[in-house]
């Protein structure tokens, strides 16, 4: 038995995936990021300011189409498992898939000349395909980190690439959007001339993200095989995810670390503008672009991010995935913590903190899609059956609903500490805006910190699972 698995894991590291091609598959990401970027900074304020929407409608309508989303999330990892093409399972996805992701996403952002009831079904049926479009690529694309290599080191480096581009794309997004808009616009704040520049901005990204997922799927490559070829019933797919432990162990702590994030982002704003006050600072320009301290502070945030992506594989190669995670949540839960007592003038330690928690919000990521790919191996392993994709588009939904979670308390707790609009805050309030960007967070990661912790898959155990499945598929 150890001589097979000697031998085969010899096989196993002549297994080479080049640069090239792992670029190529964080250029997919890079491109998803752009347009999630912009559904969560602007479609809000496009649907209220622009379109014309009542911001109401709007919350009711993201609530639904997100929980329908979710449910779909699923439904594209069945499909994709049971895909079969000379070009794999997953890549044909980006292929298909690119062109009508980016034309759905202008027909989003366009501005018909509809009655109100009109604007707001176009608003419904637009943003929905968007979202099902959206996630019958990135399904697929997020599964193709487990058939790429079946190396759990190869796995950390193609995530890290991964997220690198991610943070990349929405650095893109946020610089280039809102410039883009006011210059097609001619800097006119007429109704029709704002709506064409924010659609003629739409397009720019749009063909940028199309070209990215064509180069994603002309780069990367499928390498590992099912042991059996016959895909399993439907039924049995589904027993064997809600069997697989350590799939479980990464949901809690997937969620936790959403609703950590989601908090944090959601209440940036408010922290600056009601607690440190923005408005009585100056604002900062690079290139003719200016930025308020709350776009500062999220702008140092999405950098820092990469620089957590970037240590993750070599940190997580050295001491093991689960050891970097739980590090790193348990840094991000003490700096939290002390967040709470910093005032308004403590603008250094802010964003001394803000770049220190980021990075360690920005290295679990990576290591989090590395170990669902190897959830993938054990389920085969154990199962005989190998679902990828369910495996992929489940975590996915997860994910989404701990962004929501996070979303719907940001709401309720700012109702609950007697938060109103444009008005100087009691101090009950101000206090439970502290706790947004401190405390609350802070839970989330601890909560994620605990589950990882039973996470039961080492590096030392994935080597033999990974030695056995190669054996079993020669």
């Amino acid at each position: 038995m150890n001589k097979t698995i000697n031998a085969n894991s010899a096989s196993i590291g002549k297994e080479r995936v080049t640069l090239k091609e792992k670029i190529g598959y964080g250029f997919g990401d890079m491109a998803s990021s752009m347009f999630w970027k912009l559904f969560g900074s602007y479609l809000m304020i496009f649907y209220t300011d622009v379109f014309g929407l009542p911001a109401a409608v709007v919350g009711t309508m993201f609530l639904i189409t997100r929980v329908w989303d979710s449910a779909f999330d699923p439904i594209v990892g069945i499909v994709a498992d049971r895909t079969h093409t000379r070009w794999g399972k997953f890549r044909p996805y980006l292929l298909y898939l690119a062109l009508p992701f980016a034309l759905i996403g202008i027909l989003t952002f366009t501005t018909p000349s509809l009655s109100d009831t009109g604007k707001l079904i176009y608003a419904y049926v637009t943003y929905s395909l968007m979202m099902m479009v959206y996630s019958a690529i990135n399904v697929p694309y997020a599964s193709l980190l487990g058939v790429m290599s079946s190396d759990t080191k190869t796995r950390n480096i193609l995530s890290t690439y991964r997220m690198t581009f991610a943070y990349i794309g929405s650095f893109i997004a946020l610089l280039l959007f809102m410039p883009m808009a006011n210059y097609f616009s001619g800097g006119s704040t007429a109704p029709a001339d704002e709506q064409q520049g924010w659609v003629m901005a739409v397009i720019v990204i749009a063909v940028m993200c199309t070209v990215l997922f064509y180069f994603c799927f002309a780069f990367t490559r499928e390498r590992v095989k099912p042991i059996k070829e016959k895909q399993s019933p439907l039924r049995e797919d589904i027993r064997n995810l809600l069997g697989n432990k350590p799939w479980w162990i990464l949901l809690g702590a997937g969620v936790a670390a959403l609703v950590f994030n989601s908090i944090r982002d959601g209440a940036t704003v408010y922290y600056f503008k009601y607690f440190v006050v923005e408005a009585d600072y100056a604002t900062v320009s690079f290139f003719g672009v200016s930025f308020v301290l709350s776009g500062l502070y999220l702008a140092v945030g999405q950098a820092a991010n990469i620089v957590g992506v970037i240590l993750a594989a070599p940190i997580s190669n050295r001491i093991g995935k689960k050891r970097t995670y739980m590090g790193a949540m348990s840094i991000a839960t003490v700096l939290s913590v002390i967040f709470y007592w910093f005032g308004r003038g403590d603008l250094v330690l802010i964003f001394v903190f803000q770049i220190f928690i980021s990075i360690c919000a920005g290295s679990i990521f990576p290591l989090l899609w590395s170990m669902y790919a190897d959830c993938a191996d054990y389920s085969e392993l154990k199962t005989g059956n190998r679902a990828t994709g369910l495996i992929f588009s489940s975590s996915s939904m997860s994910q989404k609903f701990g962004w929501a979670i996070g979303s719907a308390l940001t709401g309720w707790l700012l109702a609950y500490f007697g938060f109103k609009a444009n008005v100087v805050q009691s101090e009950e309030t101000i206090h439970g805006i502290k706790m947004f960007l401190s405390f609350l967070p802070a839970v989330g990661t601890a909560l994620s910190v605990i589950f990882i912790s039973m996470y039961p898959l080492s590096e030392k155990k994935m080597k033999v699972i990974t030695a056995e499945l190669e054996a079993k598929r020669k």
